[in-house]
């Protein structure tokens, strides 16, 4: 048998690390080739990762919510030199030494010791996440700590002893006059070169200490737990597995968020805090200011919540900050009256519903961008400025932003000027559903010439888009309501119409539009002109027939 390490592979162009959102697998799964391990979020989506191998899972070098750089090892697979998978047990009947082989049988105890737990070579630590976190924290090298949980393991007092520098400290869990525990054998190392293992490996026992006056740890190898139970525990700095619950789920212990607080709130009660020395002081002087009083001064609002930024978020906000302050941005406004395009939409709605298709104005709005690039092809465009050039591209990919839980993704639609409009309105549909599911993927977000995004589906008339760089325009939709529109007396059938009048006031639907563009490559004048277009096609549909 051999143990195959997988590291974090580049899940999408240009990504260079990505966020470990949670594992599908757990140490001793038995996992097939392709079959998803994690779920990662990266700068651009989130995606699962598949396995290379048959076989079974041997230990996870990663935490949830830990950004992992591309290329670092996060798993690590037990398979034999067939490929196939290895025993997730220790239960298989172990092999009968051979007759002829004395030396072997008068040491059966050790042997049969060794091919349960082989031995570990040296330099690899073995510590539960909770304990490196403290290391990490108190400034303490784990693999210099003395380990006295099973198997060496270190545990949280261990190294809490060690950055005191007590050395007797560390074996805490034994009477004082006692023989030192002896540890037992531990699991074997993989070479892993002493890397951190965020769980520990099959059959390897995790016993952290109480701290002093405390709860008792759980030490639990695997916890069920909602995504938002687990942001608690990493805001409070508990390690979930150590949560005591009496709930379970499927056969596993299952923690709340409300039983993550009780446990934090009952690690940082005075009873587990040592009081401070009290300190005289003399007549006149103001009483020292304990580290307890500094804390409670600069310790935020407990209203506050933190979230970290990263992932799509932070790329998001890399994006805009990107577009905004590199293309001077200057939006043109205008409205379309669009009687004619709500008829239409209501005539094909039936023969689309045949089809299973969902018809929505969006196809439409597609159609007409794509007249007005065809005549003004400077807004579908892009400036290259190292190159001291313009493209302007061939083809017509609309980016489409879609508003999710993660914040605003633009998928995009290739080729649109191929395709009709039930065929876009499919594609549409496809997209911003799996866009909501976190399902797409890094390549169907790139390659965009134009992109709108539609504000008016969530409420509004106006507003200001910023620019999906490089591209060098966008078209925000607002909502197709019903306003006051001013019509020629001729186009207006009613009675109490006014012969004199010329025109009159009347409702119509109307569909406001906002068109930001790069002031570098596109003129105003040419941006009022894309929209006249733009506007023409919407309010005469049947143009649409030529695109």
């Amino acid at each position: 048998m051999t143990v195959e390490e997988f590291k974090l592979p580049d899940v999408g162009e240009g990504v260079a690390e990505g966020e470990l959102v949670s594992w599908l697998v757990a140490p001793g799964d038995r996992v097939e080739e392709d079959q998803p391990v994690a779920e990662v979020e990266t700068d651009k989506a989130l995606v699962e990762v598949p396995s290379s191998y048959d076989g079974v899972v041997e230990e996870l070098f990663a935490e949830e919510g830990e950004m992992v750089p591309v290329g670092d090892v996060i798993i690590s697979f037990r398979v034999d030199e067939d490929g196939e998978a290895a025993a997730g047990d220790d239960a298989e009947a172990e092999p009968e030494p051979e007759p002829d082989s004395p030396d072997e049988s008068a040491s059966e105890p050790t042997t049969e010791a060794a091919d349960a737990e082989p031995d570990t070579p040296a330099g690899r630590t073995f510590a539960p996440p909770s304990a490196r976190r403290l290391a990490r924290e108190l400034g303490v090298d784990v693999a210099a700590v003395d380990g006295s949980g099973p198997g060496g393991r270190v545990t949280e007092a261990d190294v809490r002893a060690h950055a005191e520098g007590d050395a007797g400290a560390a074996d805490a869990g034994g009477p004082d006059d006692g023989p030192e525990p002896r540890p037992a054998p531990t699991p074997t190392d993989t070479g892993s070169d002493g890397r951190k293992s965020a769980v520990s490996k099959r059959g390897a026992a995790d016993a952290p200490a109480t701290p002093a006056g405390g709860p008792d740890p759980a030490g639990r190898e695997t916890t069920l737990a909602t995504p938002a139970t687990r942001k608690a525990a990493r805001d409070r700095d508990v390690d979930i597995d150590d949560v005591p619950t009496d709930q379970t789920r499927d056969g596993e212990a299952f923690v709340t968020a409300e039983a993550v607080n009780a446990y934090a709130d009952a690690l940082e009660s005075p009873a587990s805090t040592p009081e401070p020395e009290p300190v005289e002081t003399g007549p006149g002087t103001e009483p020292a200011v304990t580290a307890g009083d500094a804390s409670e001064t600069s310790a935020p609002a407990s209203g506050d919540e933190t979230v970290p930024y990263r992932g799509v978020r932070r790329t998001i906000g890399k994006q805009m900050e990107r577009s905004k302050f590199t293309a001077p941005h200057v939006t043109h406004h205008d409205t379309a009256e669009v009687d004619a395009l709500v008829e239409a939409r209501e005539e094909l709605k039936p023969k689309a519903e045949a089809e299973g298709v969902k018809l929505t104005y969006m196809p439409f709005v597609m159609k007409a961008i794509v007249a007005g690039l065809k005549e003004y092809p400077y807004l579908n465009s892009e400036l290259r400025e190292d190159d001291e050039e313009i493209v302007l591209k061939s083809e017509y990919n609309l980016g489409i932003a879609v508003a999710t839980d993660a914040g605003l993704m633009v998928p995009v639609v290739e080729n649109v000027d191929e395709k009709g409009l039930f065929e876009l309105a499919d594609a549409v549909n496809d997209l911003a559903s799996r866009a909501r599911e976190r399902k797409l993927k890094p390549a169907e977000m790139q390659g965009g010439t134009f992109s709108i995004t539609n504000f008016g589906a969530i409420g509004g008339e106006y507003a200001t888009p910023i620019i999906n760089y490089p591209e060098t325009a966008i078209l925000g939709l607002g909502a197709i309501e019903e306003r006051p529109v001013v019509r020629d007396h001729a186009d207006v059938e009613s009675e109490f119409l006014d012969d004199s009048d010329d025109s009159t006031v009347v409702p119509a639907p109307t569909l406001p539009l906002s068109l930001s563009i790069d002031h570098r490559v596109v003129d105003g004048a040419v941006a009022a002109e894309f929209a006249n277009t733009v506007m023409e096609h919407l309010e005469n549909p049947l143009l649409l027939l030529n695109e």
